[in-house]
């Protein structure tokens, strides 16, 4: 199983590099199902997996002019601030039971996958039905909006470890006036600087498997070199819609293994 896992490691970095955002939707599953990682952890390590690798996608979309620097900062630092107070003080404070019946119990580690495993359909749903990119049909810069957008995906990504990259893109495009291509790139910078800034709150509180995080994280790498050249190559309606069918998949198999239906 771990053979596969580094395998499938490598796509994470594809998904990321050809799509940029997703690789956190396929590394937790990877993590907690191959490597059988504990989900708070798997979520902690999946921060650093994505954030490392993000970064290196990130580079030569700046280098191409397409990372707005100023907009991924203003979005940033409400993000940076809700990711790291939920991995420091919110996540360590669950309680491994959370709700508890006579014929019914909510674990800590059905919530997070559970709520994962919907975000996994959610997203998908977007993806499969291949809509045009979103496009900016304004000039105006929603400072406000944009804030509370960072704060709430910054919520999302510490509680779940999901860098939210789906959710990032179009935000930027209809909320920054930025051109798809642009919000990609930016988009990736800011996953980075947001996980990357998240992780140090499970340093802290977490022992850390550093040969094995960095092994996947080299493999992701390598992916997402993979992916930006497949970006070139093929159309991004195609490659999402197709990540998108492995998304719902991945998502339902989740929800269904983590509701105890099967084992």
């Amino acid at each position: 199983m771990e053979i596969l896992g580094y395998v499938a490691a490598i796509l994470v970095g594809v998904v990321l590099g050809a799509l940029g955002g997703g690789g956190s939707i396929l590394s937790i599953p990877i993590l907690v199902y191959l490597f059988g990682i504990e989900p708070v952890l798997a979520s902690a390590y999946s921060l650093f997996i994505v954030g490392t690798t993000s970064l290196v996608g990130a580079i030569p979309k700046y280098r191409d002019h397409l990372v707005n620097l100023r907009t991924g900062i203003l979005f940033g630092i409400p993000s940076i601030v809700a990711i790291f107070s939920t991995r420091k003080w919110i996540v360590p404070a669950l309680p491994e039971i959370i709700f508890q019946t006579e014929s019914f119990i909510l674990t800590q580690r059905a919530l997070l996958l559970g709520l994962f495993g919907i975000l996994m359909v959610l997203a998908s749903f977007s993806m499969i039905r291949n809509r045009k990119e979103p496009e900016a049909n304004h000039k105006h810069f929603r400072t406000f909006l944009v804030i509370v957008e960072g704060l709430l995906i910054g919520f999302l990504t510490g509680l779940v470890g999901a860098g939210g990259g789906f959710l990032i893109i179009p935000a930027l495009v209809l909320l920054t006036g930025l051109n798809f291509k642009t919000a990609v790139g930016t988009s990736l910078f800011i996953i980075a600087i947001n996980s990357l800034l998240g992780f140090l709150g499970d340093v802290l509180t977490h022992t850390i498997e550093w040969k094995l995080l960095l092994t996947i994280t080299a493999l992701a790498i390598g992916g997402i070199l993979i992916g930006n050249k497949m970006a070139r190559k093929q159309p991004a309606q195609v490659l999402r819609k197709a990540f998108g069918w492995l998304t719902l998949c991945m998502g339902i198999f989740i929800l269904i293994r983590e509701s105890g239906l099967f084992t």
